[in-house]
């Protein structure tokens, strides 16, 4: 009599735990993505070489533009180009070789050792949509972007299996003023995830205060030494480098954190409509821009960046998903790996104003495309929409859970014995299944891929729980994932500090909106 209540409880609690167990929040990050599968290359030895050829005639007869600069000519003009006014134009060979010194990879550190990533090689580095000034979202359809949407996009961001990086402005949130906004968003992701992240581009004076806000987060003598912010320097192509985005890279390159040099294509607009002329162009700028960040600092990390994109010659629209543009970004990650530079380029592109049918076939020729172009670092890899006007919420986590199978076609197809399955098949021999055979239940739980938001129910189940369609099921998993979110935890003395250094540099200006 005394022993069952014993029992009993023993049995109580440990279906308490079990449940407790079941219902805890649980979410891991995957590693950055290491290539076990060829690049896809498509042009030959001879085209590669016209196009390096017609680049370099492209720097030393037309040249570039450094807009509003006299540091930047000055130092053009001491390693030997020629300056006429503006426009800088640099001897054949002399931006190459300038560009032997940028590391061919380099290790962004992240809070969380854990999620540090490597940026270069073989490895593809997963990064969210940046810069839409709207958002959009099921219930409350397209409007301006608020600091609190953009906290909740770094929270789905950290709360992502398949997403390496916590990004950058993943939108621009409208009620802060201009002057004042990096921080809040800086800290927000310093303090929301402990993925690593990008610093402010906006002007060289917010760059530097991603700077200091670094050496508080991780440590002065740390931040020097390595690298804790990617960040991305836009050149207004056509080969034009305006004095706020190069003086962001003068800061980030002096302080040896990583830039993404990215000419800005949109072909038939800012390039050639055709696909060698829009590479020259595109290498061409690149060269001036990298050979330019060793200027500042020979050996700061640099990423070779290719953001493209076609108009349709009808409505002067940005297209995306098109065989042009892939056509250019796998002949860039081919530059790209003959100066022996990580490449960045793809990203979740599309033109549709919705998480439609238009939205998920070019996303995914897009994403399919950065794979197999050799692309180190994908920034827009998960909600963008409206041609990058719109941070989409149930976009992002439709993209961030198919991220997952670039993973999986990454890791390319394994011979070992186990893969040969050889002992099921001698198993369940002709006529059989393989279902219940020693070899799937043994491998079941990790042979496939799985989505945590498509749906594969019957007809029948599907119906009774609604008829939702996947924009219905990612606002539902949007729902979940905010409300499952935990903040990491970050040292209080380190968050004390940072608080005070956001109230005092939004102390010391007016507001600005403009």
């Amino acid at each position: 009599m005394t022993e069952a209540p014993t029992r009993r409880r023993a049995r109580g609690g440990g279906g308490a735990a079990r449940r407790a167990e079941r219902t805890a929040v649980h979410f891991e990050t995957a590693k950055y993505i290491e290539r076990n599968i060829p690049n896809f290359e498509i042009l030959n030895e001879e085209a590669l070489e016209i196009i390096e050829t017609n680049a370099e005639t492209v720097l030393e007869e037309i040249g570039v533009n450094f807009v509003a600069n006299p540091a930047a000519l000055d130092r053009w003009r001491e390693a030997g180009a020629d300056i006429d006014g503006e426009r800088v134009r640099i001897p054949r060979g002399l931006a190459r070789k300038l560009c032997e010194t940028a590391p061919s990879s380099y290790t962004q550190h992240a809070r969380n050792p854990e999620r540090t990533v490597e940026v270069g090689g073989k490895s593809l580095v997963l990064a969210p949509v940046y810069g839409p000034p709207f958002v959009r979202d099921a219930a409350g359809g397209r409007r301006y972007a608020t600091m609190a949407d953009f906290e909740k996009f770094v929270k789905l961001g950290y709360m992502s299996k398949w997403l390496h990086h916590s990004g950058g402005t993943v939108c621009e949130p409208t009620d802060i003023p201009v002057n004042k906004r990096h921080l809040d968003m800086l800290y927000a992701h310093m303090s929301l995830s402990d993925k690593p992240f990008m610093g402010s581009v906006t002007e060289p004076s917010r760059a530097q205060d991603s700077v200091e806000m670094c050496e508080i987060l991780f440590g002065k003598d740390f931040v020097q030494d390595n690298t804790v912010m990617t960040s991305l320097i836009n050149i207004n192509s056509p080969m034009t480098f305006d004095d706020v985005m190069m003086g962001a890279l003068e800061v980030y390159a002096k302080n040896n954190q990583a830039c993404i040099v990215s000419p800005f294509i949109v072909g038939g607009a800012m390039a050639p409509v055709s696909v060698a002329g829009t590479l020259t162009q595109v290498l061409a700028e690149v060269l001036a821009g990298i050979a330019y960040s060793q200027l500042i600092r020979p050996g700061a990390p640099v990423i070779f960046g290719a953001f493209v994109t076609s108009i349709d010659m009808n409505s002067g629209a940005p297209t995306f998903g098109t065989p042009e543009a892939s056509h250019i970004t796998y002949g860039a990650g081919q530059l790209a790996r003959r100066m022996n530079l990580p490449f960045r380029s793809a990203g979740s592109f599309t033109g549709s104003k919705l998480p439609d049918a238009q939205a998920a076939y070019e996303t995914a020729n897009s994403l399919n495309m950065g794979l197999l172009s050799g692309v180190n670092f994908m920034l827009h890899a998960c909600g963008w929409l409206e041609g990058g006007l719109v941070s989409s919420f149930e976009k992002f986590v439709m993209d961030a859970d198919q991220l997952g199978t670039l993973h999986h076609l990454a890791r390319g197809i394994e011979v070992d014995t186990n893969a040969q399955a050889m002992d099921a098949i001698a198993e369940v021999g002709p006529g059989g299944h393989y279902l219940g055979c020693a070899h799937t239940q043994a491998n079941f739980k990790q042979a496939f891929w799985k989505s945590n938001l498509l749906d594969y129910k019957p007809f029948e189940t599907w119906e009774e729980e609604g008829a939702r369609d996947t924009q219905a099921l990612a606002a539902l998993r949007v729902e979940k994932m905010l409300a499952d979110y935990q903040k990491p935890a970050l040292d209080p003395a380190i968050d004390e500090a940072l608080q005070a250094y956001i109230a005092d540099k939004k102390a010391s200006m007016p507001d600005a909106f403009m």
